[in-house]
């Protein structure tokens, strides 16, 4: 599922590419205004820092539940690591609220677009509901199959834990087999095919998430990288990497949940890592001839954002959020719930106040 996911980032990558190079595109829409902060030669050198700088953190953020992983206070069934992801998770759901759909409203409303359709309907909204409905879609169809299929023995056990719920489970199915009657070797294969199902859970959760923000990073990072403007892109330095590390932290929580073999879990790594210097590295090669002002340029991307923003808001309150929130840990734990509660709050406020420069 990994190789799917980068066919379809590849392809969403080309996409933009050959929709971003129209002739359309390429022409402005109206007379920029001249402004101090414009300078080329000083955006390029702040552009050349911000692609090694959010590289850097990118990867930190991503790979730091994987590495974490061995200490006992940041491993998935420890207090620790529910309110750190849930943290994240409210990075993530403060950037489809307050940074990617506000941009696409932004972007269709923009009067560098017709009156008729644009302006007189909320485009960016409806894109937004549809995506999360397709996500949905993705979630409940990928979810089935993937279970249909492992019940069917097409799928093999693909564990990189030397222990774990899931483990511990299938030891206790060998372990006890002998000796027990009917009903519990029964229940013990119920829980055996629910531990498998909530890892079948984790996987595509782990996917779609990785799907949405390597969309909305290439958008961000293209942004910046075809801006000339040194006063805004100093405060996006700052914004996105603070940005990269949290999002990565809430995506490699989902990747260690997951529980892939090495291979995959360096694919995902590596392309969350560069997408969004591979966005400014796009940017800064077209930054001669792509005007972010053109009406298919504004289309496009506010298309894009709309669609990322459906895919994060539902990705944070329904696959992470609410599957922690009402899953048995947290029910049974009201202190955890409200630290929980309070991280969320803090996530998704900093990214809030981080839409001031980013």
């Amino acid at each position: 599922m990994a190789a799917k996911v980068s066919l379809l980032t590849l392809f969403s990558v080309f996409f933009l590419i050959f929709t971003l190079f129209t002739t359309q595109t390429l022409a402005d829409c109206g007379n920029q205004s001249t402004d101090s902060c414009n300078n080329k030669s000083k955006a390029l050198t702040l552009k050349i820092i911000a692609i090694f700088a959010i590289l850097i953190t990118s990867f930190i953020g991503v790979s730091l539940p994987l590495i974490t992983r061995s200490i006992p206070a940041l491993s998935p069934e420890n207090n620790t690591f529910i309110i750190v992801k849930c943290f994240a998770a409210g990075i993530i759901l403060g950037t489809g609220f307050t940074h990617v759909l506000p941009d696409s409203f932004s972007m269709l409303w923009s009067d560098c677009l017709q009156e008729n359709p644009w302006h007189n309907f909320p485009f960016s909204g409806l894109v937004a509901m549809f995506s999360a409905i397709i996500t949905l879609m993705v979630d409940s169809l990928a979810t089935s199959i993937y279970n249909k299929k492992s019940r069917a023995g097409v799928i093999p056990a693909e564990s990189n834990r030397g222990g774990g719920d899931d483990q511990e489970i299938g030891a206790a199915n060998f372990g006890h087999f002998h000796g027990h009657g009917h009903q519990h070797h029964h229940d013990v294969e119920v829980k055996a095919e629910a531990g498998e199902s909530q890892l079948l859970r984790y996987r595509v959760v782990a996917m779609v998430l990785e799907l949405g923000i390597i969309v909305h990073s290439v958008v961000i990072g293209l942004s910046m990288g075809a801006s000339n403007n040194t006063c805004s892109i100093r405060g996006l330095i700052a914004a996105l990497c603070f940005h990269q590390m949290f999002e990565g932290m809430g995506l490699g929580g989902c990747i260690l949940q997951a529980d892939y073999k090495f291979l995959k879990k360096a694919v995902l790594v590596f392309f969350f890592s560069v997408t969004t210097p591979f966005g400014i590295a796009l940017g800064i090669a077209m930054s001669t001839a792509y005007k972010e002002n053109s009406p298919s340029a504004l289309i496009t991307v506010g298309l894009l954002n709309a669609s990322s923003a459906g895919l994060l808001i539902y990705m944070a309150l329904v696959d992470l959020l609410a599957a922690d929130f009402m899953g048995r840990k947290l029910q049974d734990n009201i202190k955890l719930q409200i630290k929980s509660y309070i991280a969320v709050s803090l996530g998704a406020g900093g990214m809030a106040v981080m839409a001031k420069w980013a």
